[in-house]
């Protein structure tokens, strides 16, 4: 008679079991504690380590993200362009950081994704290199709007969203928000280092260091970076079986524009679309490269106004952490609406707030808007996972497109207002009045209730 004898843990497959025949009189051994056994419970899962590299790398990558707000004033006194000339390549950048992505994420799909990551940096790297040579205003839109937003679109959260689909079953609203942070963390960590070149030296010596820092992260993505845990031969953290790595998908292009197709089709897409729009509108369009220069109108310097907003950073990673938390376990459309009904309060009081000092009232107003900035990323990620299943990834690099379309017309817009009023206020109680009608569109997505009902675009018709 057969009964199953004790695992081993030594073959090289650790999930497999050794059928061993004993005698049915024999009592069954008990094994003694295996000091291994403990020590295997207690292994770390590769998925972390992947999403610790792909936290690094949006680190790395977000300086050059850091750098457009801090150009305003400096390329306006030097080369006379208007304030309206330099948002549009602001705009152009910001604008294809979105439309870009969900190209890059059918990339993957077909590349893998350190070789799209490792071009993408290279990208990076001669976009922002090249502009210290820059003499006209095309060659901006040229190099800091083209290139560097081409290269950052494709390590936009379309990145993060790729990483967690394929490495991870559970946690994925808490790693979600754990890798949108790493975009404020490397905010925090740029943003006064920069000022204070830009302000001491040059602008031209903080291009250079974008550049380097590109370059830099390269060596980690090609060493360090998997496309899929089969790639190791292990299970995504937290699946019960073993998923084969699928055959690179051909035609990224035209996948990316079906899956368009198909998800315009269906009004939870425009609901996402819409909302995220309003978010990029009232945060890389509006605090991220209109806070300084304004903060500048009112006497701070630009040093002190760049340190608040890495503040901001600081709390954005507490807040999108906190948000992924609170993905996993509480209703996603709520969330949202919270975040933007919070947010559309706070920047009714910032023309209040601005001053040529750094009062308790503006740090309250920092403090507030950084745990909001993206934590309406791990919601809306879970919500496209929720209605569109499989696609995603590609889902959401559509709507992370109207995301960055929303900051690149808020970018343009709030150079021309600034040039036309003198000030920026009429940009502040717009924005918070988008950031209500956001609330208000979030609540009315549809829930997805029946898991059978979660199905990628192409089988919605």
């Amino acid at each position: 008679m057969l009964s199953f004898g004790p695992l081993v843990w030594g073959c090289a497959n650790p999930d497999a079991v050794v059928v061993t025949q004993t005698d049915v009189n024999q009592p069954t051994p008990v094994p003694a504690p295996d000091a291994e056994a403990p020590e295997r419970r207690r292994r770390i899962h590769r998925a972390w380590f992947v999403a610790a590299v792909t936290f690094v790398t949006i680190i790395g990558a977000a300086a050059f993200r850091s750098l457009p707000g801090l150009l305003i004033d400096p390329l306006h006194e030097e080369f006379h362009w208007s304030r309206g000339t330099i948002g549009l390549a602001v705009s152009i950048n910001l604008a294809l950081y979105g439309l870009t992505a969900p190209f890059a994420a059918a990339l993957m799909d077909r590349f893998g994704i350190r070789k799209v990551v490792a071009v993408a940096l290279a990208v990076i790297a001669v976009g922002a290199g090249a502009t210290v040579w820059m003499q006209s205003a095309w060659q901006l839109l040229l190099c800091w709007g083209l290139l560097v937003g081409l290269g950052s679109g494709s390590m936009a959260l379309a990145f993060a969203a790729t990483v967690t689909n394929r490495w991870f079953t559970t946690r994925r609203g808490l790693v979600t928000g754990i890798l949108t942070a790493a975009s404020a963390s490397g905010q925090l960590i740029f943003l006064p280092l920069l000022s204070w070149i830009v302000e001491t030296h040059d602008w031209r010596p903080a291009a250079v260091t974008v550049a380097l820092a590109a370059l830099a992260v390269v060596p980690f993505v090609w060493l360090l970076l998997r496309d899929h845990p089969a790639d190791v031969g292990l299970k995504p953290y937290g699946a019960e079986e073993f998923v084969a790595k699928p055959p690179p998908a051909t035609g990224a292009a035209r996948r990316a524009v079906t899956v368009l197709f198909k998800a315009a089709r269906t009004g939870p897409f425009w609901l996402l679309a819409g909302t995220f729009a309003i978010c990029g509108a009232s945060t890389n369009g509006l605090i991220q490269t209109h806070f300084v220069p304004a903060a500048h109108d009112h006497g701070m310097p630009i040093t002190a106004a760049a340190s608040l907003l890495a503040v901001i950073g600081v709390f954005d990673v507490v807040g999108t952490i906190a948000s992924g938390w609170f993905t996993d376990r509480f209703d996603a459309r709520r969330l949202l609406a919270v975040y933007y009904a919070l947010r559309g309060v706070s920047l009714l009081f910032l023309p209040l707030l601005l001053d040529s000092a750094v009062h308790p009232p503006m740090v309250f107003f920092i403090v507030f808007y950084g745990l909001d900035w993206v934590a309406t990323v791990p919601p809306t990620l879970a919500l496209c996972r929720e209605q569109y299943g499989d696609d995603s990834a590609i889902v959401f690099g559509w709507v992370l497109a109207s995301h960055q379309v929303g900051a690149a017309l808020v970018a343009v817009i709030g150079g021309v207002v600034r040039d036309a009023f003198g000030s920026y206020d009429v940009m502040w109680i717009a924005s918070g009045a988008l950031c209500a009608a956001a609330a208000l569109m979030a609540l009315v997505i549809r829930r997805v209730r029946d898991e059978a009902a979660v199905r990628p675009p192409s089988a919605l018709t």
